[in-house]
């Protein structure tokens, strides 16, 4: 009797159940939406692909109005739009000079491109590649345009002898980006101290008087410095009229002392842009870093270390001025910098980064030693901001991350001279020599009064920057 009416109740409970309208699923394992997936002819149930993940931005930095410097007026004419105008992808072709054009083409065919108005009210939007540029516009893009190539070979000479064989002749004349009668202008690889002394044989100095003569009686002669461990552009007069008039052109005065006023107008309009990957995020996204420095002796009696100084007025000290600006988002616990220096003092932009945004450059071990020894020990988790996901960083494929990029163990310096504008001084040199201003010959005058160089990043560098790529994965 009771078996009869136990099934009859199941039987009853069942049929509730199955007519109720929501469905019921265990508590153990919701079902998962699921695709079928056919790999080497098995079926196989597998998720379904996910969506887009979202991109880091980089921003350039707002257009300056036509002429560019460093460019003809014929070249900055776009002529689909007219006389005196520059398009949006001329000013990114500008500004990325060393990536290819169908890498370009393509960010702006994928509507990859947005445009952020002067008065920031407007929100951004996409721009085409024809549309004429404002003073003002800030154009933003995927930090993947520039990506490049990086190459497995070590960025260094292949040997230190002082006198080199035909392939360091070879491999010093490749890093030549420039060469006319009065400079020379080469990117650097890091590791390579620019001047020699006793104990130092393989400097740039020695060994592109060496190699890098081409026919002259002498080689050439430095003009500025770059740090043994920063790369990128550096310039070398050939002659002693053009190394007189670039020692004034990179110091403080920048060479503004002359009759004629092109040459001094173009000594106003020279700077020089570097790029740095920094430990952390400054506060603003952009600023003037406006900070004296000054040298202290360590206790060893014989190691000096620029600091900032402290204004008590008995200690001497050098205005120090950088203007700095943030490329991208934190990744990683780490944030691309773009730093342009004012004025020209000794680990200037290394001092600052550290010290006066408390951002040290990756790879900075005399000024940032600390900040690095606790980096490295903080869990590295950032969370995109638009999403509230997690960021994962990408490993490339077939590349070494030991190779002094920001995963390895002890990570090079990540400061690169990356841009450069300086008047054209061959074309000046003549005119220069003069007592009084005379006019330019009519061949010469043709030429720019300025002059761009831009160099790609090292091995190091590219890697640390292909990890923190937009396409994180």
């Amino acid at each position: 009797m009771w078996k009869t009416k136990t099934i009859a109740s199941f039987i009853s409970f069942r049929q509730a159940y199955l007519a109720s309208p929501t469905r019921r699923y265990s508590r153990v394992a919701p079902p998962q939406p699921s695709v079928i997936r056919v790999t080497n002819n098995i079926a196989h149930l597998g998720p379904p692909k996910t969506g887009p993940l979202p991109r880091q931005l980089m921003s350039l930095p707002p257009f300056p109005g036509h002429p560019l410097p460093g460019k003809n007026a014929v070249n900055s004419v776009d002529v689909d739009v007219g006389v005196g105008h520059v398009t949006a992808i001329s000013w990114v072709k500008y500004y990325f000079e060393e990536v290819n054009d169908k890498t370009i083409q393509s960010h702006f065919t994928k509507g990859l491109v947005v445009m952020e108005k002067e008065d920031g009210v407007r929100a951004m939007r996409k721009v085409k590649h024809n549309e004429v540029m404002q003073v003002g516009d800030k154009l933003w893009l995927p930090v993947s345009i520039a990506e490049t190539r990086i190459s497995k070979r070590y960025d260094t000479i292949p040997s230190g002898t002082l006198y080199p064989n035909a392939d360091e002749i070879a491999y010093l004349q490749r890093l030549v980006r420039f060469k006319d009668s009065a400079i020379i202008v080469l990117n650097k690889p890091p590791k390579l101290p620019v001047k020699g002394n006793v104990p130092i044989h393989n400097s740039m100095d020695a060994l592109a008087a060496a190699a890098l003569s081409y026919g002259n009686d002498e080689g050439p002669r430095l003009v500025h410095r770059l740090d043994r461990e920063t790369s990128g552009l550096l310039v070398m007069g050939r002659t002693k009229e053009s190394i007189d008039h670039l020692h004034s052109v990179f110091s403080d005065y920048k060479g503004r002392n002359s009759r004629c006023k092109a040459w001094n107008k173009a000594c106003e309009a020279m700077y020089q842009r570097y790029w740095a990957l920094v430990i952390g995020s400054p506060k603003d996204k952009e600023g003037i870093v406006s900070a004296p420095l000054s040298k202290v002796l360590l206790d060893d009696g014989k190691t000096d270390r620029v600091v900032l100084a402290q204004g008590s007025g008995f200690e001497a000290s050098q205005e120090a001025i950088t203007e700095y600006r943030v490329l991208g988002p934190m990744i990683n616990g780490c944030s691309w910098l773009e730093l342009r220096p004012i004025t020209s003092r000794k680990h200037q932009l290394r001092v600052h980064c550290a010290e006066a945004l408390g951002t040290p450059i990756v790879g900075d071990y005399k000024y940032g030693w600390f900040v690095h020894k606790r980096w490295k020990q903080m869990p590295q988790v950032d969370v995109e901001p638009t999403t509230g996901k997690q960021y994962k960083l990408r490993r490339p494929e077939g590349l070494d991350i030991q190779k002094g990029s920001v995963l390895s163990k002890v990570p090079l310096l990540h400061l690169h001279c990356r841009e450069m504008v300086l008047p054209n001084i061959a074309k000046f040199l003549h005119v220069l020599s003069q007592r009084e201003a005379d006019p330019l010959r009519p061949g010469i005058s043709s030429k720019p009064d300025l002059l761009r160089f831009v160099a790609s990043m090292p091995s190091h560098m590219k890697i640390s920057w292909n990890i923190m790529s937009s396409y994180l994965v």
